[in-house]
């Protein structure tokens, strides 16, 4: 049996990526901040909302299409930016696209993806939003704006909860670093790993693929924290496309960013990466959207782990919702093949959990939500 029919749940993914990756690796993917109580309370508040289940309807025929910036999306659900998705597998990076372009949903494309920007969103076609940080003096975040313009994205995501590196016992204590540096400890668990570390020598090591051709480098660990609302207007000057801002989590920056003109907000704790004691993003998200009015548009991520979570957070007011660290699981765990298995069980875990709260599309998924 592949690895792939074996995976019936993100949970599942988890636990054959725990096995397949080296121990620095997977927690480099798994960690969060401090002692990881902000990834505890996120996922006991997900796990605590309920959905409200009706009887007696026609549920027969169900749709999972959903509407994003105009156009139309085949799920509610998109691939939200992650760093050095080459890490789970070689080629992850365009498993992604090649996902993102099938279902016509959004592929976040980070600034520090192993494959560069040009090659995603034409492997996506189209379905590509690039996410960006500000960092130093903001010289080379420019460039890269510029970049990603001449290159044909049309829709950007400044990631703005990252002023400095939140820092992540799990993956301090492995020495992880990018690009890898190499001491005893890492090459014994890379030798304890053979399967992932011969299919990663033949393909090469990741890199962080979209520096070095403009001239400058990138640190990971560089401070961002320069960055300010007048970056933000700078940044809406000399964008055309939509702009999205992702990491909000507090009701009155959102009204700012909204009187700034963006185009979507995107609320997000990074996946409790960087701050612990963060705000529990599902619990922000109806005040968010309650102080917003109906017709901002309102994204969520952080800690989505199935399609009925998905659905909660549609319920609490989001526009549209993405899947982060459980998709490098899948890819980890079982490949193109896991990743296409997973895709499917999310899908599937939305749609039953939609015809047992009597709906039949998404066009008022508040109707789930207990009143």
């Amino acid at each position: 049996m592949a690895a792939a029919d074996h995976i019936h749940s993100a949970e599942d993914a988890r636990r054959l990526a725990r096995r397949r990756l080296p121990w620095m690796v997977f927690d480099y993917i798994d960690g969060a901040a401090g002692r990881e109580t902000g990834a505890a309370r996120g996922r006991a508040a997900l796990d605590a909302l309920t959905l409200r289940p009706r009887i007696l309807r026609d549920v027969s025929a169900r749709s999972l299409a959903a509407t994003l910036f105009g156009a139309p999306a085949a799920r509610p659900f998109g691939i939200a930016p992650m760093g050095m998705c080459n890490l789970a597998a070689p080629g992850a990076d365009l498993m992604l696209a090649r996902l993102a372009a099938r279902h016509s949903v959004p592929h976040g494309v980070s600034t520090v993806a192993s494959t560069p920007l040009e090659r995603i969103l034409e492997v996506a076609e189209g379905n590509a939003w690039f996410q960006l940080y500000f960092s130093g003096d903001g010289s080379g975040t420019f460039r890269l704006v510029e970049r990603a313009r001449v290159a044909g994205y049309r829709t950007l995501v400044l990631t703005v909860d990252v002023p400095e590196v939140g820092r992540r016992p799990r993956e301090l204590r492995h020495g992880f670093k990018m690009p890898f540096r190499l001491g005893p400890r890492q090459v014994l668990d890379f030798a304890l790993h053979p399967r992932w570390s011969l299919s990663t020598l033949a393909a090469g090591k990741p890199q962080m693929a979209n520096f070095g051709v403009d001239g400058f480098t990138f640190d990971r660990t560089e401070s961002r924290a320069r960055a300010t609302f007048d970056t933000l207007r700078r940044l809406r000057e000399a964008w055309p496309g939509k702009l999205v801002v992702k990491g909000v989590l507090d009701v009155e920056d959102a009204l700012t960013l909204r009187d700034a003109g963006v185009d979507a907000i995107q609320v997000s704790s990074h996946g409790a990466r960087q701050l612990e004691s963060a705000p529990t993003p599902i619990d922000v998200l109806p005040a968010m959207r309650a102080a917003l009015g109906p017709d901002m548009p309102l994204f969520y991520d952080s800690g989505l782990r199935s399609g009925e979570d998905a659905l909660k957070a549609l319920a609490q007011g989001a526009d549209f919702t993405f899947f982060g660290r459980i998709l490098q699981f899948a890819i980890a765990a079982g490949g193109e093949a896991g990743l296409n298995r997973l895709w499917d069980v999310l899908s599937e875990e939305m749609s039953i959990a939609m015809a047992q709260c009597g709906l039949t599309d998404l066009s008022r998924p508040s109707a789930a939500a207990p009143a």
